[in-house]
């Protein structure tokens, strides 16, 4: 975004102010414009190069290009998005890209290879959160410039340190780190060597289908359609995203016609606004997965007779049921359903019998005590009291350890925990983001390098760690295919993870609105199909 640009920014943000003001006097929302209200307070930056919170991952996702990105109808399927086609060599360790020619960024500017090799440089030169997806390939700010090439104008070549699996690599290149910047309008805003960062977090350097007109921390973001979008002039000219934290008022403010959909709501607010003929409500698989955590330093939770035990101890279709009902769904393994690989297995169920005969091979035939953390929000903390009495039933006194979410990541960090109930979600769409984090730890050292989901509990796996690692160089999609559905089925008789469900995004709008799409990411929930009617 260019000074003009900027400044047209800052009019339009104070332009939208009064209306998307969470007032009485709220007006009804121009037939051209979008308003959403969402919480939206997790947003740190809007740098592609940084972003890794849920929010911020959505505005880049509608702002920026990728070389890839997954097909929206199929995420399995990877689709040229700046580049028209792609090949990679024999060895499988060089990949060219060829861009499409004539297109252009928001200011006007022509995408070229340059834009590329600059867009690499800046994420593993920065090497923010994110940055490890593009330098577990070996690409590192001392040699990217020999590894990320532009042969001309129109073409791009990327040389990894291994012959990885081409889906593997391709998947990571969908991700937010991987997007393609105006290298000419960010390096003029660059400051003290950090490639325009400052800058970045606030304005955008994009090519996608919305241009960033303002973002006001714990307030709210503006965009504007570019209709010059290699996909096409997005439908809606305007979306302005609210933040809304109370979910009653998200309700509120949809039922009024004030704003045109309403991100947040949960089982209570659904149900009347599913009664309602002027609102609509759909939903979509996310990729996020609803786990326990069972730390093997306890020495309880080291028994595989206890750990099993526990997730016959869940009744994971009354949790379902009476607590997450049309948000989460009922899943047990550790990759979501629509990644490749997936199983849909589901071979545990509450059986109380069975859960005290494996305690009593354990040698606690009377139960035992254990604590867990729990964030202090919904639906930890109703998913926790649930287990409570649900696992009384075989003599395990589970005291509840409520905490502020930061507070009980950081004890699960420190793996200081007995049991963590929590949430993950993939940084980028291909099965290894998960399997790295549940089916390895390359050393269980407290001072480990890797610390993966398995090593926060302690799980010393060398075996499943060596499978999972070699799987990642399988370029066969089927065979590779197949060795996910096998650690899979053998994660789920031993590991320390009680995988309960996988989230559904429910979004609720008024009925003459249509288009939302939602993604398997945040990264995928896109704005450019949405009308209004």
């Amino acid at each position: 975004m260019n000074r003009r640009l900027a400044l047209a920014a800052g009019a339009l943000l104070c332009a939208t102010t009064a209306l998307v003001s969470v007032t009485p006097s709220f007006a009804q929302t121009p037939r051209d414009t979008v308003v959403m209200a969402k919480q939206i307070d997790d947003i740190i930056s809007l740098d592609p190069a940084e972003v890794f919170e849920f929010s911020g991952s959505e505005v880049t996702g509608n702002i920026y290009d990728r070389l890839v990105n997954y097909d929206v109808n199929d995420p399995s399927k990877i689709v040229g998005q700046l580049a028209e086609s792609w090949t990679a060599s024999a060895d499988g360790m060089t990949y060219t890209f060829k861009l499409r020619p004539n297109v252009k960024f928001h200011s006007g500017n022509a995408v070229t290879s340059a834009d590329v090799v600059y867009s690499f440089q800046r994420a593993v030169t920065l090497n923010k959160s994110p940055g490890f997806i593009i330098t577990q390939f070996g690409i590192n700010k001392d040699n990217v410039l020999e590894t990320v090439k532009a042969v001309d104008p129109l073409t791009v070549t990327i040389t990894v340190n291994k012959p990885y699996a081409t889906s593997f690599f391709l998947n990571c290149m969908t991700s937010d780190v991987a997007a393609i910047v105006d290298s000419k309008i960010v390096q003029a805003n660059v400051k003290d060597n950090d490639f325009g960062n400052e800058w970045m977090k606030r304005n955008s350097a994009g090519s996608g289908a919305y241009i960033l007109r303002g973002w006001r921390a714990n307030e709210q973001y503006a965009l504007e359609a570019n209709p010059s979008w290699i996909g096409g002039a997005p439908k809606t000219r305007r979306v302005i995203v609210r933040h809304v934290p109370e979910l009653a008022s998200q309700r509120l403010l949809l039922e009024k016609g004030d704003v045109d959909y309403a991100r947040n709501l949960l089982k209570d607010q659904l149900t009347p606004v599913s009664q309602n003929k002027d609102l609509a409500v759909s939903q979509g698989d996310k990729g996020y997965i609803l786990y326990l955590g069972l730390n093997t330093k306890n020495p309880n939770l080291a028994k595989p007779e206890v750990r099993e035990a526990l997730k016959w101890l869940t009744d994971y279709e009354a949790i379902e049921r009476n607590i997450t009902q049309g948000t989460y769904a009922t899943h047990q393994s550790f990759l979501p359903k629509g990644f490749l690989g997936a199983i849909t297995d589901k071979p545990y169920k509450y059986d109380v019998a069975k859960a005290k005969a494996l305690l009593e091979k354990a040698g606690l035939k009377d139960g035992f005590s254990v604590t867990m953390d729990v964030r202090n929000a919904s639906p930890f903390t109703d998913i926790a009291q649930a287990l409570q009495a649900q696992w009384a039933a075989a003599g395990i006194k589970l005291e509840l350890l409520p905490g502020e979410g930061r507070a009980t990541l950081t004890k699960y960090r420190a793996r200081t925990h007995d049991i963590f109930i929590g949430q993950w979600g993939p940084d980028y769409l291909d099965p290894h983001t998960n399997a790295e984090t549940f089916a390895i730890n390359e050393s269980n050292a407290d001072d480990a390098r890797s610390k993966t989901l398995a090593w926060r509990n302690a799980w010393d796996i060398p075996e499943m760690t060596k499978k999972t690692l070699a799987n990642v160089l399988e370029r066969d999609t089927e065979k590779r295919k197949a060795v996910y559905e096998e650690l899979q089925r053998e994660h789920q008789k031993t590991s320390p993870f009680v995988i309960i469900s996988q989230q559904i995004e429910v979004v609720a709008s008024r009925k003459n609105v249509t288009g939302f799409r939602i993604g398997p990411s945040s990264s995928g929930n896109y704005y450019w199909n949405i009308v209004k009617g």
